[in-house]
C-alpha cells in the first residue's frame, strides 16, 4: 500500500548514490520539479537518469546536470536550444549519454515493468545505435535486439491520487509517468491532489496503486508553464 510523505524530502531521502532514477516528463510536461528539487536536497550523487531529454534550461533534471550529481543519461533528445548544462558536461567528457530513439525508450521501458527480456525492433537497425547488438532477420526485414530498461527509483508527477496511490494524469503530463512507475522498484509520486479512496472514477484510473510507493502532494502554482 502506497505511503503518503509530509515533504518532497522525505518522499526521496532513500535514495542513494549510484541509483538508476527514472524521471517521467516529456520536455517540462510532467516534469516532477519539486522532487527534482528534492533530490537535489538529499545530496544523491552518481545517477543514471532516464528522461525523454537532458534537462532544460535552469530547473529541474538540468540543475542535477549542472551539479554533475549525473554520471550517465539514458534518453532521445538530449540536445536542444536550452539544453545548456547537458552540452557543457558532455563536451568536458563529465556525463555518459545513451542515445536511444524514442519508440525504443518508451517500450524498453514498458518491458521492463511488463516481465520482457528483450524485443527486436527495426528502429536503429544498420546504423551506430545497433553497434554491439544482436541483430536478427525476419520476414526479409532487419532488427536489432533492444533490453528492459529497469529502475531503482522512479520520480513521477500525477494530478491525483487516492488514498490507495491509485493516479490519474493530466493530459499530456501523463507521458512516461505510467511505464517508468511499473518498471521502478520504488516509485514516488508527486500529486496535486489526495481524494478518498472510491472518489476516482474506476475506468479512468491509469496507474493502480500497487505500481505507487509514495506520493507526496504538492501544491499546483500558478503557472507552471506545461504544455497540456
Amino acid at each position: 500500500m502506497a505511503k503518503f510523505a509530509a515533504t518532497a524530502q522525505n518522499a526521496v531521502a532513500g535514495i542513494q548514490d549510484g541509483a538508476t532514477v527514472l524521471i517521467g516528463g516529456f520536455g517540462n510536461a510532467g516534469q516532477p520539479m519539486e522532487l527534482i528539487d528534492a533530490l537535489m536536497d538529499c545530496g544523491a550523487t552518481d545517477l543514471t537518469v532516464v528522461n525523454n531529454n537532458a534537462g532544460q534550461a535552469d530547473a529541474g533534471l538540468a540543475l542535477l546536470i549542472k551539479e554533475r550529481r549525473v554520471k550517465k543519461i539514458i534518453c532521445s533528445f538530449p540536445r536542444q536550444s536550452d539544453s545548456w548544462h547537458f552540452d557543457t558536461a558532455y563536451r568536458a567528457g563529465e556525463i555518459e549519454l545513451e542515445l536511444v530513439p524514442q519508440g525504443n525508450l518508451a517500450e524498453r521501458i514498458r518491458a521492463a515493468g511488463a516481465g520482457i527480456g528483450g524485443f527486436f525492433t527495426p528502429t536503429g537497425y544498420g546504423t551506430m545505435l545497433a553497434e554491439g547488438k544482436e541483430t536478427r532477420m525476419i520476414d526479409g526485414k532487419g532488427y536489432v535486439l533492444e533490453s528492459p530498461i529497469y529502475g531503482d527509483v522512479a520520480l513521477i508527477k500525477a494530478l491525483t491520487s487516492d488514498k490507495k496511490g491509485n493516479l490519474v494524469y493530466r493530459k499530456t503530463a501523463r507521458n512516461f509517468g505510467p511505464i517508468m512507475a511499473a518498471a521502478a522498484k520504488k516509485s514516488i509520486v508527486q500529486v496535486s491532489g489526495i481524494v478518498e479512496t472510491g472518489q476516482l472514477d474506476p475506468e479512468v484510473i491509469v496507474t493502480p496503486g500497487i505500481y505507487v510507493d509514495t506520493v507526496v502532494e504538492i501544491a499546483p502554482q500558478a503557472a507552471e508553464g506545461e504544455a497540456h
